[in-house]
């Protein structure tokens, strides 16, 4: 009975994590090295992060530096971002490529307060669902005799009290997210 609950704990902070990455690559109109996370260079034949041939860093707010370690890879970390659905173009200088965000407008960033409710949902959802299958596993537990009735009640009241815990936990990841973007 723990062992079901424990694992999930386990999922439901899989949710949060996944979350917390798909916010990490919202383009907010702020310089953040987490738009770069989804691509990937073809490096010598072999699928390449960029911050793993690359020093990405922010020189300001409104700009992103990748300075590659291997200049040949200029050309094709430019490219990869070109093809990406960034909606950035990169200044290529010969050493560095900087990458220049605009700032977003007020129309710009309702859009993106509703990708992040779109988000928040779909983290709920997998939390719910966390919890559906657990609780189906207990009963399962329960017909198979491994555990009581009165077990089963309160691994079930446990669980709805964990997943109201990490619902809550969204809710506030949400909301911080969506004051960040509405900041000017």
């Amino acid at each position: 009975m723990k062992e079901v609950i424990d694992g999930s704990k386990g999922k439901m902070d899989k949710c949060i994590q996944n979350l917390e990455f798909e916010f990490s690559t919202l383009r907010a109109g702020r310089a953040n090295p987490g738009v770069l996370e989804k691509l990937s260079v073809d490096y010598y034949g072999v699928p390449t992060a960029i911050n793993a041939m690359a020093a990405v860093s922010v020189q300001n707010a409104q700009t992103l530096v990748i300075q590659p370690w291997d200049k040949a890879a200029l050309k094709l970390i430019e490219k990869a971002i070109n093809g990406s659905d960034i909606g950035i173009t990169p200044n290529n200088d010969g050493t560095v490529i900087r990458l220049m965000f605009p700032t977003v407008t007020e129309e710009r960033r309702k859009e993106l307060c509703k990708h992040v409710k779109k988000y928040g949902e779909e983290a709920k959802v997998a939390v719910r669902n966390v919890r559906r299958d657990s609780i189906d596993k207990l009963k399962d537990m329960k017909k198979k005799s491994e555990i009581t009735e009165d077990d089963l009640k309160a691994a079930e009241k446990d669980t709805q009290k964990l997943t109201d815990k990490y619902v809550e936990k969204i809710d506030k990841i949400c909301s911080d997210k969506e004051k960040e973007i509405m900041t000017v």
